[in-house]
């Protein structure tokens, strides 16, 4: 079975809503290779999973004028990251936690050392998740003319002990963007759309946002944005349909 599932929207839509860390399953034969017993593991996947991200995300698509295709990790980022870079321009690498994780949330280990099994990770999970994305992109510049990726996740609303900036501010939502693939326009337009929910800030406490590596800094006709929303604003049925709300309609604002 593919690490990626894809939800088809509209034929005409651009928009690829992206849900990379709102699963928690892990195949039977991988959490063998997970250091920690069962307790732990269930704290870590509840530290480390975007929170109320599917559940925003399925919402707004139902709810878009033109609904956007939905790309969804089926396991959790603990199997693999699929928006860390699989080499040394990955920051996160230096924490250990890489495409591959080898550390916890708090720094403990999460896999041997030795990399032995992260090549196999690599082939199984993170490769075949690109393609997946790559391909899905391509779809929508031969059908759409264009690709729109919005990269949707959480965050807790107090720092983890792994994250490498712990000092930046922490608003209701962080937009993240790249300076290739973000243009102004859409900056803004994600500020504007987000920012009746509370303050928003750009690229803190997290920047950049995803691009699938056939396509990053290649082309200008795919364009992304990051949307971070802290965890506290989706933990009520409310608050997740007024951040679905928001969404659709930045979605229609740009499709």
């Amino acid at each position: 079975m593919s690490p990626l599932s894809i939800v088809p929207g509209a034929p005409e839509s651009p928009v690829i809503v992206h849900l990379p860390h709102a699963a928690t399953e892990i195949p039977a034969d991988v959490r063998t290779g997970l250091l920690l017993d069962d307790d732990a593991l269930a704290a870590e996947l509840a530290a480390m999973t975007d929170a109320g991200t599917d559940q925003v995300g399925r919402l707004a698509a139902g709810l878009a004028a033109a609904r956007p295709w939905l790309a969804v990790n089926r396991y959790s980022r603990l199997v693999v990251d699929p928006e860390r870079f699989p080499d040394e321009r990955e920051e996160m690498a230096a924490a250990g936690m890489g495409a591959v994780y080898a550390k916890t949330s708090d720094r403990r280990p999460l896999r041997a050392a030795d990399g032995g099994g992260h090549e196999d990770l690599l082939a199984r999970f993170y490769r075949p998740y690109a393609e997946g994305m790559a391909d899905l992109v391509d779809a929508r510049l031969v059908e759409a003319g264009r690709a729109i990726v919005i990269d949707l996740h959480s965050y807790p609303r107090d720092p983890l002990p792994y994250e490498l900036h712990p000092d930046r501010r922490r608003p209701m939502t962080c937009i993240g963007t790249d300076d290739f693939h973000t243009p102004d326009k859409l900056r803004d337009a994600a500020v504007a759309a987000f920012s009746p929910l509370g303050a928003v800030v750009t690229d803190e406490p997290f920047a950049g946002c995803y691009v699938p590596l056939r396509q990053y800094r290649k082309t200008l006709r795919v364009t992304a944005v990051m949307i971070e929303l802290r965890r506290d604003g989706c933990d009520t049925v409310a608050g997740v349909r007024r951040r679905a709300e928001t969404l659709a309609g930045l979605i229609d604002t740009l499709a």
